[in-house]
């Protein structure tokens, strides 16, 4: 029996808080119990810089995805969940982009949005929304940061990353973080 190797690459984070939202994203990407890059950029700004991206999962998919996701976005001018739920009903039912093995998370002035290759377009309650290895530590301590203090999105992002990082060995403190103002 062959031992497949699997490749852990990040942690994602986005908190829609005090008229901000933001997205920050760690840059460590490992294959097997080796660290080959520290400071890869999982964060991007898409359609004149309106919307954010992150990804985790395989790069080469992810990056496959975005672009299919900016397509959909100019197809649908101003509809991000539209968007968002095309590539979603796409990525599920194409034979070659059923095999693609990543998530994407999308955040706009009025969105914060999870897409995944079964078809779901997740919109969290709260507007904190973790991917990657480390996405339910940093999840976790943005709702705590979120609920217990006054600081503004992009400082609980990066206090959250900071923390997942302490405890996920797939999370270092390399951070990417954008920010946008927002609506709700």
């Amino acid at each position: 029996m062959s031992r497949r190797i699997q490749t852990h690459s990040t942690t994602i984070l986005a908190v829609r808080h005090g008229g901000m939202v933001a997205m920050g994203g760690d840059g460590q990407v490992t294959f097997g119990e080796t660290i080959l890059k520290q400071d890869t950029q999982k964060i991007r700004k898409v359609l004149d810089g309106q919307v954010l991206t992150g990804f985790a999962g395989s790069t080469a998919d992810a990056f496959a995805l975005l672009e299919r996701f900016e397509t959909k976005a100019k197809d649908f001018p101003g509809n991000i969940p539209r968007a968002a739920t095309e590539l979603a009903r796409d990525w599920r039912t194409d034979r070659a982009l059923r095999r693609l093995e990543a998530l994407l998370l999308v955040v706009s002035s009025e969105h914060t949005l999870l897409i995944t290759g079964q078809g779901d377009v997740i919109r969290p309650t709260d507007g904190i929304i973790g991917i990657g290895s480390g996405g339910s530590y940093a999840m976790a301590a943005a709702k705590a940061l979120t609920r217990n203090t006054q600081m503004p999105a992009r400082d609980i992002v990066e206090a959250s990353l900071r923390i997942a990082a302490e405890i996920d060995i797939y999370t270092n403190d390399n951070l990417i973080i954008e920010e946008l103002p927002c609506q709700n």
